[in-house]
């Protein structure tokens, strides 16, 4: 079999969407129906052995700086054998090596452009210098190399490397540029977890693809969210499968859709152990009912298989769990249910440890602030407004922490992703954040009519020259403007770009 037998597509009015809603979406205009209800539970037969993307292989300089080298190229790739699709990668057809790097270590990092159009690589959920961050002010031109370099200095963590053109991004990450960045450091080594990669420690990078019947790849349909496709690929495969040979297996979850969120659990509905988000080990594991990964979040989960065991790892989505009125929920994949890795475990496991109950020590939320700043999305807008690449947004003054209230007054799906920094949720809608979210963040899925109180603290690599980004990380809304940019700077120094203020300026 091919794959998972391709569902109906149930189209809905731009006029429904909107009564749904209840935000004038003109801006959406009369073309969004989404693909529908999507269902692939039960109709996935897992014949495809799980690919592991390689890991990079890196160089160490005298100075002891650790040289990768990636390249953006154009290839093909048979989703299907015999069917070849137009894909893009780094140093292969589609998607990337992983690179590992410790934390302490310098590293940089040689991106070459083989394609035939300008693109960019951003370090997802990396602290370092503004001018090394990959966004859309580090584009790379066609036969250019780009060389940033920095010392990684945060705890260890499932990290990712994706485009950023500005206006491009869907599509550059939609044909398959992305790839992991794991960080090690000495705490998470001395724990007794699983960690030899693509062994008991598992790579799973998921995207939502639309493919032809023959398997070809094709433009997928598009809701409000942006575009959705009707089946998964994992680490670039349809219908896989991991044959495990120990009791505990540690997966990397990666969003790595333009649009589509997901909520992971098991086939036979026992908890899902959850033991690090976006920047690292949360304190102890949390054992949920599903993980809801919105785009470009990260997720580290546990499971302990028996010997002989098949288990299937879903995402079965619902309204309530995006916080979406039902209509809404529908065309933007948001009741839709995938069957997405099957584990298959040996018939006799090397055994494995306890997990310990305490895994991570982490710092009190800070209160001490010296800035609260509102952002508001609605529409493709943030605080009413579209990106402008020559305005600085809001200024940071280095050293300090602050408070960023975010928050969707819409009825419509969006989310949040801040570069530079690791935060932390400090509230939701003024209660205290849910154990998921109680750790390190960089990106988090904001509900309609919910308000986010996140403390971010930003102790370096001031730069008036060259600013981050802010921006909701459903690519298609951050192409249509939905971002912003912020400078960090020394006290009393200004952002040499154009600042301008708003009417949800900081106080």
């Amino acid at each position: 079999m091919p794959g998972p037998r391709r569902p109906r597509a149930v189209l809905v009015s731009a006029g429904l969407l909107l009564v749904a809603s209840g935000t004038a979406v003109a801006l959406a205009a009369c073309s969004i129906g989404g693909p529908g209800r999507v269902t692939t539970v039960g109709e996935v037969d897992f014949d495809t052995p799980l690919p592991v993307p390689p890991l990079a292989r890196s160089t160490v300089e005298p100075d002891g700086t650790r040289v990768f080298d990636l390249e953006a190229r154009a290839g093909t790739t048979e989703f299907t054998p015999g069917a070849t699709s137009e894909t893009w990668g780094f140093n292969g057809a589609y998607l990337g090596p992983t690179l590992v790097a410790e934390r302490g270590e310098r590293v940089r990092v040689d991106v070459a452009n083989a394609l035939d159009e300008a693109t960019t690589v951003h370090w997802h959920g990396m602290h370092l210098p503004a001018e090394m961050d990959g966004g859309p002010h580090q584009m790379v031109q066609p036969g250019d190399i780009w060389s940033p370099e920095w010392t990684v200095d945060q705890q260890a963590a499932t990290l990712w490397y994706h485009p950023h053109p500005h206006g491009e991004t869907e599509q550059h990450v939609a044909r398959g540029l992305a790839g992991m960045f794991l960080l090690r450091d000495e705490a998470e080594a001395a724990l007794p977890l699983p960690r030899e990669y693509g062994v008991d420690d598992l790579p799973v990078i998921i995207q939502d693809v639309a493919l032809t019947d023959e398997g070809r790849l094709e433009t997928a349909p598009q809701g409000f969210a942006g575009r959705l496709g009707d089946e998964l690929v994992v680490n670039g495969a349809r219908g896989p499968y991991a044959d495990v040979r120990d009791e505990l297996v540690r997966l990397r979850l990666l969003n790595a859709s333009t649009a589509r969120s997901y909520a992971f659990g098991w086939d036979d509905g026992r908890p899902i152990d959850l033991i690090a988000t976006d920047g690292g080990l949360l304190e102890a594991s949390v054992a949920l009912e599903r993980v809801m990964l919105s785009p470009g979040e990260r997720a580290e989960v546990l499971v302990r298989m028996e010997p002989g065991e098949r288990r299937t790892l879903q995402s079965v989505m619902t309204p309530e769990a995006a916080g979406l009125q039902p209509v809404v929920a529908g065309i933007n994949g948001a009741t839709d249910e995938f069957d997405v890795l099957e584990l298959r475990a040996a018939d006799s496991l090397d055994a494995s440890p306890e997990v310990p109950e305490r895994l991570a020590e982490l710092p009190p939320v800070e209160t001490d602030v010296a800035a609260t700043r509102i952002f508001e999305l609605e529409g493709f807008e943030i605080n009413g407004r579209q990106m402008a690449s020559d305005r600085i947004d809001e200024t940071v003054t280095v050293g300090t922490a602050e408070r960023w209230v975010v928050s969707n007054p819409s009825g419509m799906p969006h989310s949040f992703h801040a570069h530079d920094v690791q935060f932390r949720v400090a509230s939701v809608d003024g209660a205290p954040p849910p154990p998921e979210l109680a750790g390190w963040k960089d990106t988090i899925h904001v509900r309609p009519e919910t308000e986010y109180e996140l403390i971010l603290r930003f102790d370096d690599f001031a730069d008036p020259d060259t600013p981050y980004m802010y921006h909701c990380h459903l690519l298609w809304h951050e192409d249509q403007g939905m971002m912003g940019q912020f400078a960090v700077v020394e006290p009393g120094q200004r952002a040499t770009m154009t600042e301008e203020t708003n009417d949800h300026d900081h106080h």
